[in-house]
């Protein structure tokens, strides 16, 4: 029997449109969509680079979290054995004292040049909220071989000595002459500073939250897929996903050396040392790196290189405030 044509009409849009509505990639899309609104919506500008980036953490959260990881760190650092120099409780004489107060020297003049900077953004017409002049500016040593430094969200900073011989006279060991010349040093905490200042933390949060929201989202559309290929389709997910962080974790590192960069100029640190001090960053462990693409950081030779690019400039401006360099 030859059917109706409204009845043929009525089955075409049901079982066209909606079915294509119920289907699980139209689901994995719509919430990949959304997403990706979520994403666009939450966008806000370095003001140091101009570089757009992904934040939903306020600031007060950021330095709350900063300060939560900061105390579980030493307090972890100290069970390990690993002495917090001049921390509440211990004595601070000799070489102790020594390293913090060269630590923190530089920390101040350092702090002072991120205030500027941000002041000087401020002038010339960036929209963004200061935090320099806002944080709670803390600086440890930790006693430690570990060839590491960090700063933490809210200014909380920890330069481990196992660091000291890299960026001081690099013969093999620590010992106090390696604070003769703070230069190098000087270079590793202002790199540490510009994450703080970009933000970095915070937009590794939420990139994070970003992630959680595609699986969920991907994880929807499979709908009752045989569990193999869902298994498949979330490795693979997965792996994007991780890529895409890889390389939002290089561009960051990329970014706080520059920002680093123009800190130690206005403090008045010979930028010149930048690049020796990657080239050596890049022999530690015998040179052995994973590729670049499947790091977290760009190769040391691709970040010596950057700071050559620079330096003309660099230069120009540390003679423009602070003499010219012999």
């Amino acid at each position: 029997m030859r059917m109706p044509r409204h009845a043929y009409g009525h089955k075409t849009r049901s079982g066209g449109f909606g079915g294509l509505l119920r289907s699980r990639f139209s689901l994995i899309l719509v919430g990949l969509f959304l997403v990706f609104l979520y994403w666009q919506a939450n966008q806000s500008e370095v003001p140091f680079t101009g570089r757009k980036q992904l934040n939903t953490v306020s600031i007060e959260k950021e330095v709350q979290l900063g300060q939560q990881s900061y105390l579980q760190i030493l307090n972890q650092e100290q069970d390990r054995g690993n002495e917090v120099f001049c921390a509440s409780g211990t004595v601070c004489a000799g070489e102790a004292a020594e390293y913090t107060q060269a630590v923190r020297d530089i920390g101040l003049r350092l702090q002072a040049a991120a205030v500027e900077l941000e002041q000087d953004l401020l002038r010339q017409g960036a929209s963004f909220t200061p935090v320099a002049d806002q944080f709670d500016w803390t600086y440890y040593v930790v006693d430690s071989e570990t060839p590491n430094a960090f700063c933490l969200p809210g200014g909380y900073v920890a330069i481990y000595t196992g660091i000291l011989d890299v960026t001081g006279n690099y013969d093999g060991s620590v010992s106090t002459a390696d604070i003769e010349d703070l230069d190098k040093l000087a270079v590793v905490m202002g790199h540490e500073i510009g994450h703080a200042l970009a933000h970095h933390g915070a937009e590794r949060v939420s990139q994070q939250r970003v992630v959680q929201f595609g699986q969920i989202a991907v994880g929807v559309g499979l709908g009752d897929m045989d569990a193999s290929q869902q298994r498949a389709i979330m490795q693979a997910f997965g792996v994007a996903a991780q890529g895409g962080m890889l390389a939002y974790s290089r561009q960051h590192e990329t970014e706080a050396d520059k920002i680093g960069l123009d800190l130690l100029v206005r403090a008045c640190y010979d930028p010149r040392e930048a690049p020796e001090l990657w080239e050596r960053m890049g022999q530690i462990g015998g040179g052995q790196r994973p590729p670049e693409w499947m790091s977290t950081h760009p190769a040391s030779e691709t970040r010596a290189e950057n700071f050559r690019q620079w330096m003309p400039d660099a230069i120009a401006e540390y003679e423009r405030r602070c003499g010219p360099l012999s």
